[in-house]
């Protein structure tokens, strides 16, 4: 009966024990997208709309922007007591599913008496560090 062996030999190029290999190369990229959306809501009969009640509502259809459906409240006589309707209230709002959608909003109410008093209120001036607001969920409003 005979006993045999084995033997493993690797061979290298000489040249790979004189100098140490060389590290991979690797590259990643991030890429954050900004989209820019807008949408009108009129509110034909404005005046009609006063004295429907604090805490009451007219809300634009849902719109797309970012692949996120939104949607303007708007509440002539406020949304809170505090209101005491002297003041109007308008607030943009996630209107489907999603969670951390970062955003900067501009509202403008359009003053139609033809003197140009344009209500403006915009986030897009905001300081770097401070970032866009974030909406954690469905119905999170600005």
């Amino acid at each position: 009966m005979g006993m045999g062996r084995v033997y493993r030999e690797t061979s290298k190029p000489s040249s790979s024990l004189l100098s140490p290999p060389s590290p991979a190369v690797t590259t990643s990229t991030s890429i954050t997208e900004t989209v820019n959306g807008s949408h009108q809501f009129k509110i034909s009969g404005y005046s009609l709309s006063k004295g429907i009640g604090i805490g009451k509502y007219i809300a634009s259809d849902t719109f797309m922007v970012g692949g996120y459906e939104w949607a303007i409240y708007f509440y002539p006589d406020g949304k809170s007591m505090e209101d005491n309707a002297t003041y109007v209230s308008l607030f943009i709002a996630l209107a489907s599913e999603g969670t951390d959608v970062r955003a900067l909003f501009e509202l403008t109410l359009l003053d139609q008496s033809g003197e140009e008093r344009h209500k403006v209120h915009s986030h897009f001036g905001r300081p770097l560090e401070s970032g866009p607001y974030t909406l954690k969920y469905r119905g999170s409003m600005w």
